[in-house]
């Protein structure tokens, strides 16, 4: 197990850790779940990098890297819907996209066959974690205000056409890289 893994698997065990905490009605430990959130994303940069730099690049990394990126999100778009930001259709669709693509990418790699997570898909994981940490940023910023602007950021959050738009497109990008995987995996088999 390489340093860039183990932070993975941190990153899968921070996951439901951030939601526990953010479900909590204490304004402490939602605050210490941003924090969980913030740190797990800063192993998302520093694993790749560090395997990179260090040519720590491994089968099971390959897997694990972005599997734990989809369990973080999951964990948060979760905590999004019970919360009422984000509608359960769109969190169906990027829970199965994920869950089909990790058992897909499961299979492969125990038949030798690695393919690899393509830019338009990472691109899509920055997207999805930017956004949530934007969205918890504001959710721990109303929290410490009243007044106006504490209503302005709770109606963003809530009931802004902007930000349901925002899921849209989060939706939308990750159903097309699941699209993608499957035309990518199709090429490579027709191509053996």
């Amino acid at each position: 197990m390489t340093f860039p893994n183990q932070l993975s698997v941190v990153r899968i065990i921070l996951s439901p850790v951030f939601l526990f905490l953010a479900l909590s009605d204490d304004v402490t430990m939602f605050r210490l779940s941003f924090v969980i959130y913030f740190i797990a994303t800063v192993t998302d940069w520093y694993d790749g990098w560090y395997a990179r730099k260090y040519k720590s690049i491994t089968r099971i990394g390959v897997f694990l890297d972005p599997f734990a990126d989809k369990v973080l999100t999951t964990f948060a778009f979760i905590f999004f819907f019970i919360k009422g930001i984000m509608p359960l259709w769109m969190l169906i669709i990027i829970a199965l996209r994920d869950l089909i693509i990790t058992l897909l990418r499961s299979y492969d790699e125990y038949r030798g066959m690695t393919l690899r997570t393509s830019y338009l898909a990472k691109v899509k994981t920055f997207v999805q974690m930017t956004y949530i940490f934007f969205i918890l940023f504001l959710m721990n910023l109303e929290k410490l205000i009243k007044g106006s602007l504490s209503e302005d950021i709770r109606y963003f959050i809530y009931e802004s056409k902007i930000n349901y738009v925002l899921l849209l497109i989060i939706t939308l990008l990750t159903l097309y890289t699941g699209i993608e995987y499957f035309v990518s995996k199709t090429r490579k088999i027709e191509s053996n």
